[in-house]
């Protein structure tokens, strides 16, 4: 297939991008490069398109040029703070961005579209493992933004049968790829694994974890942490599952949680260092326990995650921070 990947030069469009060009498929790279990094493509050896996603015009014009069949969109704005501080960037980017992409694909006649959603439209859940028809009560607009464009794609299906979608609710991505040809790189970076890691190499602060007293067995919240290539494999298989007139709706995870302590713990097993922590007080809107339930993903698409040992999780990420502290900076390609 031919498929623009919306975000490609990002954490998790990049090794997605990956695994569609291993397997064969023609890919284009869509980025503004306020967040992804150019290196990226000059890895891949893929085209990129450095332009706003809410630039109509050049997008409609890569879609025809490139007769593309597939939009994967990955180009949202993800950090649940920011979301609290800055919400009408996150419902103009996540919502409104999304809506000008669906018009531009209609008008192109692109009709299979794979978005990126999370789990945070489930909120703090009555009960875990989740499952796909768990009541969605996010706690921040980032959450919020995700959860509208769900429902903007179920009532566009409904007004478009030649149209096709899935949503793809994540736990907390996690990992580089396997090779080590591809990596996480955010600034600032808040994802718990990379962060430990910054602070074990000194690249920052210690860590600060915050509770210590909920529910949980060791007092800290607990996470279903799915490794980024596993996610990628997802993507690809929901993109060839789609017909049109179908939506599908999965949860990507391992179906097991790990505590901040047991991440912790690994960390210090992998790196054979201690990591700097700071214990502080709960933030508000988190949840004690995010694990998924993944057996729709499996059922509907023979999906599963293959990375579910936490220590084998966190050597991925230790071997490309090791080898890249400065993330994509002076990164060359892979010939």
């Amino acid at each position: 297939m031919r498929v623009l990947v919306a975000g490609g030069a990002g954490y998790i469009g990049s090794h997605t991008a990956r695994r569609l060009a291993a397997a064969g498929h023609d890919v284009v790279l869509y980025d503004d490069l306020s967040r992804g990094h150019r290196a990226v493509a000059e890895i891949l050896g893929t085209p990129l398109v450095a332009a706003p996603l809410a630039d109509r015009a050049t997008l409609l014009a890569t879609l025809r040029e490139h007769r593309i069949d597939t939009v994967m969109h990955f180009a949202a704005y993800a950090y649940v703070g920011e979301s609290t501080a800055s919400p009408l960037l996150y419902y103009d980017n996540n919502v409104a961005t999304t809506i000008g992409v669906l018009r531009s694909m209609q008008e192109a006649g692109v009709r299979r579209f794979v978005f990126s959603s999370t789990c945070a439209t489930y909120g703090d859940p009555e009960r875990v493992p989740i499952t796909e028809d768990a009541p969605q009560h996010p706690v921040s607009p980032y959450g919020w933004s995700k959860l509208m464009v769900e429902r903007v794609l179920r009532d566009h299906l409904a007004s478009d049968p030649s149209f096709c979608f899935a949503a793809l609710r994540y736990f907390n991505a996690c990992g580089c790829a396997m090779d080590g040809s591809l990596g996480e790189d955010h600034d600032p970076e808040t994802h718990l694994i990379p962060s430990l890691l910054q602070a074990v190499l000194g690249l920052r602060g210690e860590l600060v974890v915050f509770g210590t007293d909920y529910p949980t067995p060791d007092g800290t919240n607990i996470r279903d942490y799915v490794h980024v290539d596993d996610l990628a494999d997802a993507h690809v298989a929901a993109m060839l599952r789609l017909a049109p007139g179908e939506s599908l709706f999965c949860n990507l995870g391992t179906g097991r949680g790990f505590s901040v302590r047991e991440i912790l713990a690994a960390a210090e097993r992998v790196t054979g260092r201690p990591v700097p922590v700071r214990y502080g007080e709960r933030r508000a809107g988190d949840a004690v326990a995010l694990f998924a339930d993944p057996a729709r993903a499996k059922a509907l698409l023979g999906w599963e995650a293959k990375h579910r040992d936490p220590d084998a999780i966190i050597a991925s990420a230790w071997r490309w921070m090791q080898a890249h502290p400065n993330g994509y900076a002076r990164v060359r390609p892979l010939r």
